[in-house]
């Protein structure tokens, strides 16, 4: 069954939060940073199965909390938020306090209603999307692997020529770089790569091209 992408550009931070959909209306939105209410709209008269974190810096999760909100009101059933792992609590919970420091509105913290496990499958839209654990940007930094679709949402891990930051105190740039060659880079070429911010690539491209791992 193929997924619809619509990408949704948040944030002064310009995070690229995506809402896939399949052809019975169903959806997931994958990183809310912010622009809760605008993100609902682009979701339409979507049922949203799930809401994805794939880690918890607060341009990708900061509108997690009011969408879900919005949400579990239009639909008249809770709307779950899911991920990162628990090893990015901490960052989740700060949210509100980071976002006051950078001066941007609109932005709250949020406790999933479930963290994730590294290898665990998630059944949604009628696919398989396969969590897989990369940290160095943050501790707790998932991606998810859709197979059957040849597609990854890979937060702030993999970019178009480069790859996440990993200058944070609790950032780890070798760790990072072996995540993405073990888990990633084992994918098809053609494989398309969704970013947290730019524009997309493919696996082949990145493996062959991106500066990090020459």
């Amino acid at each position: 069954m193929k997924l619809t992408l619509r990408k949704v550009t948040v944030t002064p931070i310009r995070q690229n939060c995506t809402i896939l959909s399949d052809q019975d209306g169903r959806a997931v939105i994958v990183d809310p940073g912010g622009e809760s209410a605008r993100i609902a709209h682009q979701a339409g008269g979507l049922h949203v199965e799930a809401i994805l974190l794939t880690h918890g810096h607060l341009d990708h999760a900061g509108g997690a909390a009011d969408l879900k909100a919005l949400l579990t009101a239009r639909q008249e059933g809770e709307v779950p938020v899911l991920g990162p792992l628990r090893d990015d609590l901490f960052l989740l919970q700060r949210i509100e306090e980071q976002a006051a420091a950078f001066g941007l509105d609109g932005m709250k913290s949020v406790m999933p209603d479930r963290f994730l496990k590294d290898g665990e499958v998630l059944s949604l839209l009628g696919h398989d999307f396969e969590v897989a654990h990369i940290p160095g940007h943050t501790p707790g930094h998932v991606v998810f692997i859709v197979h059957g679709e040849k597609l990854v949402l890979a937060g702030d891990t993999l970019f178009r020529g480069t790859v996440g930051r990993t200058d944070f105190p609790y950032g780890n740039g070798p760790q990072l770089l072996e995540g993405i060659r073990t888990k990633l880079f084992t994918l098809p070429d053609e494989t398309i790569v969704l970013p947290g911010h730019g524009l997309p690539t493919t696996i082949g491209e990145e493996r062959w091209n991106n500066p990090a791992f020459r």
